[in-house]
């Protein structure tokens, strides 16, 4: 089994991705994700009707000298404990709800197609979210951010341990002190029980796909080749795109073990489907970790 990496996938998909993750449950994961801010995180929303949430130095020409420098520098560090990332943010439909909730919203995505799809949804609401083409294992932001978060399996897309232990330990590092890392990642149990050596195959109005999967179980790597059907602009005609995309197994044990190393603190960790402790038949787990000081 060979693999090129995350940066492969999605190049079709994207344009149907909304279509047949229809039944992601983004609203429910937006409420989780706005409660963990707020119970243990610094990040804070914003009321966009009465204030943009960022420093505006217009507010105080009326202070000079050493007390003006050292409010705007208060300000800024505000704003960016204030950002929130949504790391792997694929066509942004959480990005929007939580940018809707009051955030201050970064995108980053390593497919140039899905975050084609999120800019296209976010000017169509005239949102002011930034969007970034960026791999998470070369994350590389601007200032510290309060908050980063990555759901719907994105660190699986990372095949080997080296590559989450540094994608840890930069997220960490961009972190602003008492900010919260999330995210949740497919268990080794759901590759090896439930996608195994598996056929789903699943119909649109205007486009279909069929997903063949394959788990080494020594190697935990996963496999699953996608053949996308998408109606062109001619009624009833079909063309066929097809897609690789890998995945890697990790159990728990080693997810901490990561988050120790890159210095983040766990704090909480649920099952993602039954909000309950996490068992061996677990398919998805939620990690919250914080970066103290």
């Amino acid at each position: 089994m060979k693999y090129e990496g995350p940066d492969q996938a999605y190049d079709a998909l994207a344009y149907v991705y909304d279509e047949f993750m229809d039944n992601i449950p983004y609203t429910e994961w937006c409420d989780i994700l706005d409660k963990m801010i707020k119970t243990y995180g610094v990040s804070r929303p914003i009321d966009r009707d009465g204030s943009t949430g960022l420093f505006d130095p217009l507010k105080y020409d009326d202070i000079e000298g050493s007390a003006q420098r050292e409010l705007s520098e208060q300000e800024i560090l505000d704003s960016e404990k204030n950002l929130v990332v949504d790391l792997g943010c694929g066509t942004g439909t959480l990005t929007n709800l939580m940018y809707k909730k009051g955030y201050d919203m970064i995108g980053i995505d390593s497919s140039e197609s899905m975050l084609d799809v999120a800019q296209k949804k976010r000017d169509d609401k005239e949102y002011d979210i930034l969007y970034i083409n960026q791999d998470m294992r070369d994350l590389d932001l601007y200032s510290t951010v309060g908050t980063i978060f990555s759901v719907c399996d994105s660190i699986n897309y990372l095949l080997r341990e080296s590559e989450v232990q540094r994608t840890f330990g930069l997220i960490e590092k961009f972190l602003y002190p008492g900010g919260l890392f999330m995210f949740d990642f497919n268990t080794v149990y759901k590759y090896e029980n439930v996608l195994a050596s598996n056929t789903i195959a699943e119909n649109r109005e205007n486009c279909a796909f069929i997903w063949d999967n394959y788990y080494d179980e020594e190697l935990r790597l996963n496999e699953y080749d996608l053949s996308i059907f998408i109606e062109q602009s001619e009624p009833d005609v079909f063309k066929r795109y097809v897609e690789t995309h890998y995945q890697k197994g990790y159990t728990l044990e080693q997810m901490r073990e990561f988050l120790e190393q890159a210095g983040l603190n766990v704090i909480l960790v649920k099952d993602s489907d039954t909000r309950e402790d996490p068992t061996d038949e677990s398919q998805r787990i939620f990690i919250v970790a914080r970066k103290e000081g």
